[in-house]
């Protein structure tokens, strides 16, 4: 069956498909290092070259959004983050972070550049990855969409190699995006040392946030953490 269709059972209650709902400290973002509950939604019609997570392609198991919101609440988290694979790929995925909403979490959404976002309730924090050239997706990305973000959003670039950076750095510049929300550089794991994205950073002085996979380096590349 299609995860990117919006599925409802026969009483009308809607469905996700779901790699794995598991406790972690978040390691991207604004909200790096604080105890996250993570909603990992199933498949995603991208196919970027350094993805990490893979294993949410495929599989997965339905579960009702009220089934979602009991396995979320058992760990009483103050956040709760929906990610993917691509979670705005199943259309349950919007109900889903409404209804968080309303029970109290301050949510966020990490999404690709390459799906809608004015669907996103309001009251969500979106993350957008925008896609440079290196990950093989860079044709997908909605740069009107990036209009939609407000202060508190951010946008993140996995920079591959220096033609990622200086192509994203001329993006900053050419759509005014750190003037719009946060900007953040990451360098994809295992291609680009930390240590050289942040020289260029400081050589270019450019305003945005460089940051590291904090979960990664606590526990390496593993599923649920």
């Amino acid at each position: 069956m299609n995860p990117a269709a919006s599925v409802v059972e026969p009483g009308g209650e809607r469905r996700l498909k779901i790699t794995e709902i598991f406790y972690s400290l978040q390691g991207e973002a604004d909200t790096v290092g604080f105890p996250t509950v993570f909603v990992r939604l199933t498949g995603c019609p991208l196919r970027c070259q350094f993805c990490d997570t893979a294993y949410a392609f495929h599989g997965g198991e339905w579960r009702s959004v009220e089934q979602v919101l009991a396995t979320v609440a058992e760990y009483s988290p103050r956040y709760v983050c929906v990610t993917g694979g691509e979670p705005l790929a199943q259309k349950s995925c919007l109900p889903l972070l409404t209804r968080l909403c309303d029970a109290g979490y301050r949510v966020s959404i990490e999404t690709s550049g390459a799906m809608p976002l004015a669907g996103v309730d309001a009251r969500v924090v979106r993350v957008v990855d925008v896609k440079t050239p290196g990950s093989g997706e860079e044709r997908r990305n909605r740069y009107d969409d990036l209009t939609l973000l407000r202060p508190d959003e951010q946008i993140k670039f996995v920079i591959c190699d220096r033609n990622d950076y200086e192509w994203s750095r001329e993006k900053i510049h050419a759509l005014g995006l750190t003037q719009r929300c946060q900007v953040l550089f990451s360098p994809s794991a295992e291609q680009l040392p930390a240590r050289e994205l942040a020289d260029w950073i400081l050589a270019d002085r450019l305003p945005v946030r460089f940051q590291m996979q904090l979960h990664k380096m606590l526990w390496g590349n593993v599923p649920g953490k």
